[in-house]
């Protein structure tokens, strides 16, 4: 399994940011998909998470601001990320496992940054 996230970087508060997540060595559409963020020093966050049924997920904190979406064709998930605040920052991972198992195949992560 790798998954390989790309896409963040710095954004003013209440722009957008999309991240993207290339998956290979699984079979992508019968696996789950998901988002979780990490502030250096504290714990993991999950973010939000979409299934093999299309169904999906989204922590309190991002719903309304945050749309998870995959693209079976081209084993890309992602996130569009609106209406960003300054607490949305942190490092963004992807992460994939069967519908039925808990999250266990991680990506390296990629920074978002949102600040004036």
């Amino acid at each position: 399994v790798q998954l390989v996230e790309s896409g963040g970087g710095l954004v003013q508060p209440g722009g957008s940011l999309t991240l993207s997540c290339v998956a290979s060595g699984f079979s992508f559409s019968s696996y789950a998909m998901g988002w979780a963020r990490q502030v250096p020093g504290k714990g993991l966050e999950w973010v939000s998470g979409i299934y093999s049924d299309g169904s999906t997920t989204y922590a309190d904190s991002v719903k309304g601001r945050f749309t998870i979406s995959k693209d079976n064709a081209k084993n890309t998930a992602y996130l569009q990320m609106n209406s960003l605040k300054p607490e949305d920052t942190a490092i963004y991972y992807c992460a994939t496992a069967p519908d039925s198992e808990d999250f266990g195949s991680w990506g390296q992560g990629t920074q978002v940054t949102v600040s004036t």
